[in-house]
């Protein structure tokens, strides 16, 4: 079976291509690389020996689009990860986001439709529950957000459940998940942020490489063990096992179905920290400043609906966390430039 994944060549989406290939389905990848590198898709054929399709399109763009539906007959089901996601960034510039992720859902789903393509995987998350009333989340609690970016998800959680209730012909798994960290284990993919990350563990890294000075912990009085903020980490190959579980209870047709991704137990930026540095043996300097607008104290996910219904479980503990982001980190600190490639992969996909 041929999977459509939007947004591959991203930082999870590249992740979820391996466990795809891995799995034995054949791929084909949509992305318009404004965020991300055609170099990561090469690397996950080195690592998964085996090609992969790639087609350098914009959701936006309906009849490119289209065209890849076209060529792409054979597809059984689509994963959804591409959307911008820097939640500061939405702030700025809102129209962006809400064109951007929403306009470019309604187009894949449009498209899906017209084709016949009626199982879908979308990549939401737990910012729709905004600042919980209490921890651990579960699936049931009330939705909330406090940004742009969480508003884009929730609007098209929303459009999804509408679209599912018009056709019941559709399966439809949300993925709501939690604090993304980690790399594959073989240090060839992980996370590659543009100028300044938005996430704690890139930061780190870049931090204990030496291309930033410190880190910044934003707020040490939030009412928890230590002060910090806590939040549930998942490592991102667990992730991306997740989205393969969710794609498999869609071919039995479940309809729409909904769950949290994530580890079911919350650590603090300090712990974090300090895992980081026994992990690897580096210090990572940081200083204490005021806390953000809108940052919350506590966030971390109840994850038995996953547990019991996609048999969903983690493998990796945060301090392998910290030891696969390290990995990454180390042996390619400029990120996806091929000029830090020890052995450049061959160029087996079709780009079309």
């Amino acid at each position: 079976m041929k999977v459509l994944i939007t947004g591959g060549a991203g930082y999870i989406g590249s992740h979820a291509c391996v466990e795809f290939l891995s799995a034995g389905y054949n791929l084909s990848v949509i992305d318009n690389l404004s965020n991300s590198k055609v170099e990561a898709l090469r690397r996950v054929e080195k690592i998964a020996n085996k090609s992969i399709t790639f087609h350098k399109v914009d959701l936006l763009d309906y009849d490119a689009l289209e065209n890849v539906f076209k060529i792409e007959y054979d597809i059984g089901g689509v994963i959804h990860f591409a959307g911008l996601k820097a939640v500061g960034e939405s702030l700025s510039v809102p129209l962006k986001y809400y064109q951007n992720n929403i306009t470019g859902t309604v187009n894949l789903c449009a498209l899906m439709n017209k084709y016949n393509i009626k199982n879908l995987v979308f990549s939401s998350s737990a910012t729709v529950y905004g600042n919980p009333i209490k921890t651990p989340i579960t699936e049931d609690f009330p939705l909330h957000v406090t940004n742009p970016y969480g508003q884009t998800k929730l609007t098209i959680e929303t459009m999804l459940k509408d679209l599912y209730k018009s056709d019941p012909a559709w399966n439809i798994s949300i993925l709501r998940y939690f604090n993304t960290v980690g790399a594959h284990k073989s240090g060839l993919i992980g996370e590659d942020p543009r100028g300044t990350p938005n996430n704690l563990m890139p930061y780190i890294t870049q931090v204990a490489i030496g291309k930033r000075d410190r880190l910044i912990v934003f707020g040490n009085d939030f009412a928890t063990k230590d002060g910090t903020g806590i939040r549930d980490y998942i490592h991102v190959m667990d992730l991306a096992q997740g989205h393969l579980n969710a794609f498999k209870m869609l071919l039995t047709s479940p309809g729409l179905i909904v769950h949290n991704l994530g580890t079911g137990t919350g650590h603090s930026v300090l712990d974090m920290i300090q895992v980081f540095e026994k992990a690897t043996g580096k210090v990572v300097p940081y200083t204490i400043m005021k806390r953000r607008d809108g940052d919350i104290g506590e966030c971390y996910a109840n994850v038995l609906k996953a547990k019991t219904e996609l048999g969903f479980t983690v493998k990796n503990e945060l301090y392998e966390m910290c030891e696969d982001s390290w990995r990454w980190q180390k042996n390619n600190p400029d990120g996806y430039e091929v000029k830090n490639i020890k052995e450049h992969p061959r160029k087996p996909f079709s780009d079309n």
